[in-house]
């Protein structure tokens, strides 16, 4: 696989059949596969879905897993069921913005505790068509401000429960009549009247993502919005300003795919400003996947399509997944000195150190974080990672420290105690001010 064609996986989410993973999506995962979006059809009951995630996630850490839990009439968790939580009009109804907030973090906490990475929640659309046959009830309302407030406190909540959040559809789904299922609906009034306003208050409020719309809005652009530079650029990036990733709605939609193709429309929709491509509801299957990505690279020679713009996209759906407030303290904690990067391979040496009776026998150590970062763990072969912890407190392992300095003088110290004990030999240094799990992730991401 070429480096354009690894870059034009990374911008596919794929959907597939069945409870576990089939062979193809393990093998793509690890090939560089953007994402997978999870339907009803993926979900037998929580501890099967976190199987499934945990053994897609094995193949490829940064693989997204995506899912449509909105509540109400769209569950994937529930869809045997019908969802626990209530949709989108019934918040709007009761009008509380911190119980939208309570709901979507309850929705998120599930979702984490699955495995999940990415909600394609909440729908932003203004309900404001009562013909509309797709969004109704899945809106907050027809009142653009009440929309916004609560499809800004559903992204603080689901967010902080450390799960992306996707508003949808952009630039404004609620003034059509036709579902974009089935035909190209049209959204007469400009969006900027009522439409954008949610959209607005997403990306105010952090939203890791934003959805597009398979609809027409003739005051913008005569082409759908999916793939118009206008729409998916000019506006959503320029005016308004939003800097994560732009994701499709599934491209095997007739209101993008029945005048174009699957393939076709997922090029048009790259040219125009959109980031991940989910396929996942119609084709799902290697060959669609492969389609895509021989059409992609088709596009890149013919001058439809740069490398740098396919390699952004794809740069985007891997860092669409929120940060955990966890990951983002211990990121934030590392400091490192020197040239701590360790290639494709280490022998890494823990200096074992007494644990005290308040934190008694707890793992910790960098081999397992840096080969989940894909770092080849050997013995006696690769850069020397020496991890310690309160060197300060262990006279011996300073002196053993010392001796693999002098023999291995472009070492990597990594001290996962308390940062008092550099010896001066140490030129590569990394301080992780602390020895949790996270702490040793956190380090492993700036040495790779």
């Amino acid at each position: 696989m070429t480096p354009l064609e690894r870059a034009a996986l990374g911008c596919i989410l794929a959907g597939f059949d069945g409870l576990e993973a089939p062979q193809w999506v393990l093998r793509r995962a690890a090939e560089g596969l953007g994402g997978a979006v999870l339907f009803g059809r993926n979900v037998a009951g929580r501890d099967a879905l976190r199987g499934l995630t945990d053994s897609l996630h094995a193949e490829r850490p940064e693989l997204v897993i995506a899912i449509d839990e909105e509540g109400g009439e769209v569950t994937r968790l529930e869809a045997r069921t019908g969802s626990s939580y209530p949709g989108n009009l019934a918040l709007g109804r009761a009008d509380d913005v911190e119980l939208t907030a309570q709901v979507a973090a309850a929705i998120g906490a599930e979702l984490a505790d699955a495995g999940v990475d990415l909600n394609l929640a909440p729908v932003a659309d203004v309900n404001t068509d009562t013909r509309n046959p797709v969004i109704g009830a899945r809106s907050f309302g027809a009142d653009e401000q009440l929309v916004a407030r609560h499809t800004a406190a559903f992204v603080r909540g689901l967010q902080g429960a450390g799960v992306a959040a996707c508003a949808k559809h952009f630039p404004g789904h609620g003034g059509t009549s036709v579902d974009s299922h089935v035909d190209l609906p049209v959204a007469a009034e400009d969006p900027h009247v009522r439409a954008l306003a949610p959209f607005r208050a997403a990306i105010a409020a952090g939203v890791r993502a934003i959805m597009s719309a398979h609809i027409v809005a003739p005051a913008l652009d005569a082409l759908p919005a999916t793939i118009s530079p206008r729409v998916m650029t000019d506006l959503l990036r320029g005016e308004l300003e939003f800097a994560g990733a732009a994701i499709s709605d599934g491209l095997d939609m007739a209101g993008i795919s029945a005048q174009r193709g699957v393939a076709e429309a997922a090029v048009l929709a790259l040219a125009a400003g959109c980031d991940g491509l989910c396929v996942g509801g119609g084709p799902r299957d290697e060959e669609a996947v492969d389609e895509i990505v021989a059409a992609i690279v088709r596009g890149v020679g013919d001058g439809r399509l740069t490398e740098a713009r396919i390699e952004e996209a794809a740069s985007r759906v891997m860092h669409v997944a929120a940060e955990p407030a966890s990951l983002l303290a211990a990121r934030r904690a590392v400091s490192s000195d020197g040239d701590v990067h360790v290639g494709g391979e280490a022998s890494v040496v823990r200096l074992a150190s007494t644990p005290s009776f308040a934190a008694g026998e707890v793992p910790w150590g960098m081999a397992e974080a840096l080969a989940a970062r894909g770092v080849r763990i050997t013995e006696g072969a690769g850069r020397l990672v020496i991890v310690v912890r309160d060197l300060h407190l262990q006279p011996e392992n300073q002196r053993r420290v010392e001796d693999l300095l002098a023999r291995h003088p472009d070492a990597i110290l990594v001290e996962m105690g308390l940062p008092v004990c550099r010896p001066h030999a140490a030129r590569n240094y990394v301080a992780t001010f602390g020895s949790a799990r996270v702490c040793a992730r956190a380090a492993a991401e700036r040495m790779t």
